[in-house]
């Protein structure tokens, strides 16, 4: 069997949670020969680049419009018919990549790659497609009609999907995959000592990296001047400025705080915290809460992210912080208020999707099965 993962860059949680599934089937289903493509950079680099950089300019520079256009391309407007245009323009570019590898199914974790491969279908690709919507509220531009399934990232999405038109037996809540080190339980105190960090502490991760300078900075000085006895792990990521500015904060802080920059060890750090403070992205929630992590989420971006933190605070595993600072409080009530910060990793614990990649090939063969069936 071949299976096509194809996703493409913005955002970053796409090729993760691609990655993720790919992880499962080289380890759990040696005789499938799997590929991640990058669909956008496959067909076109400086296509890639300008839809990657765009993105990112209108997320982070003017969210506000980003919010606009996110909102308006959910309703039945001219604009939002303008995607499926614009991407069957380049979905012939795609005809060569896959007749390349020959996949027997193909699995999709972007919405304009979905929307091209739907878009191939319909000229006569016959292999199926799955779709796994890597965000925590539905959005229309996932939607395209050569779709055979939907994998959402919960059971609340699915009348949500239904509301757009799709069946309900196309709809799967196995919940967004992620790698399986993030559901592995560690021993905490002795990730703690190896961090060199105090196992007898509370620790709060930040994850930073795509933040401005200024923002972030007066964010952690104001968590690090609470009353209550604290650690904290800072991740800046690939976002040097940031990390040299840190490198300057943190020896004169008045907590201890582990200062990271690029790591491919995530996990590491969130199996090693009591709380995580970040931006709602689809694949960091999802991989808090594979770790059972209560959340603290500031900076949602108007869209996929605000639903992705209405989602957590609906279901009591995240809080959210104030705009322009005085987070303080908030967090403050959390490390004093053991009771409320149990609940909520409660909460997270209830929510299990560690068997999303393993239901994921489930239903690939279970559609392979039923195609076989409707050809003989």
């Amino acid at each position: 069997m071949k299976i096509a993962i194809l996703s493409a860059a913005t955002g970053g949680g796409h090729l993760r949670a691609a990655h993720a599934v790919e992880e499962y089937l080289r380890a759990n289903a040696p005789e499938v020969d799997v590929r991640v493509i990058d669909a956008l950079k496959s067909i076109s680099p400086i296509l890639d680049k300008t839809i990657c950089d765009g993105y990112h300019f209108l997320a982070t520079k003017t969210p506000r419009v980003f919010g606009k256009l996110y909102q308006k391309t959910n309703e039945e407007t001219a604009l939002s018919q303008l995607v499926p245009k614009f991407n069957s323009l380049f979905a012939q570019r795609l005809w060569p990549v896959l007749a390349e590898f020959g996949p027997d199914v193909i699995l999709t974790t972007h919405p304009f790659v979905t929307e091209m491969v739907s878009n191939l279908k319909q000229r006569g690709l016959r292999a199926p497609l799955v779709c796994i919507m890597t965000d925590y509220g539905p959005h229309r531009s996932w939607i395209a009609p050569a779709v055979d399934a939907y994998v959402v990232s919960s059971e609340d999405m699915v009348p949500e999907l239904e509301y757009f038109g799709v069946p309900r037996g196309k709809i799967y809540p196995y919940g967004i995959p992620v790698r399986g080190v993030f559901f592995r339980r560690n021993d905490k105190e002795a990730l703690l000592r190896a961090l060199s960090l105090d196992p007898a502490l509370p620790t709060v991760l930040m994850m930073a990296g795509s933040f401005g300078v200024s923002h972030i900075m007066q964010i952690y000085r104001e968590i690090t001047q609470l009353p209550e006895r604290f650690q904290m792990i800072v991740i800046t990521g690939r976002n040097q400025k940031l990390y040299e500015a840190f490198q300057l904060e943190t020896p004169r802080s008045p907590k201890q705080t582990l200062l990271v920059y690029f790591t491919d060890e995530v996990e590491k750090y969130m199996h090693a915290s009591d709380l995580i403070i970040t931006k709602p992205g689809g694949l960091t929630v999802s991989e808090a809460l594979a770790c059972n992590i209560p959340l603290a989420v500031f900076d949602a971006i108007p869209g996929q992210e605000e639903d992705n933190a209405n989602f957590l605070l609906q279901h009591e595993m995240a809080v959210k912080l104030a705009k322009g600072g005085n987070c303080g409080p908030v967090i403050e009530r959390l490390l004093a208020d053991h009771e409320e910060l149990r609940k909520m990793r409660e909460s997270c614990e209830q929510f299990d999707k560690s068997d999303s990649s393993k239901n994921i090939f489930s239903l690939i063969n279970n559609l392979l099965e039923r195609q076989k069936q409707t050809e003989a």
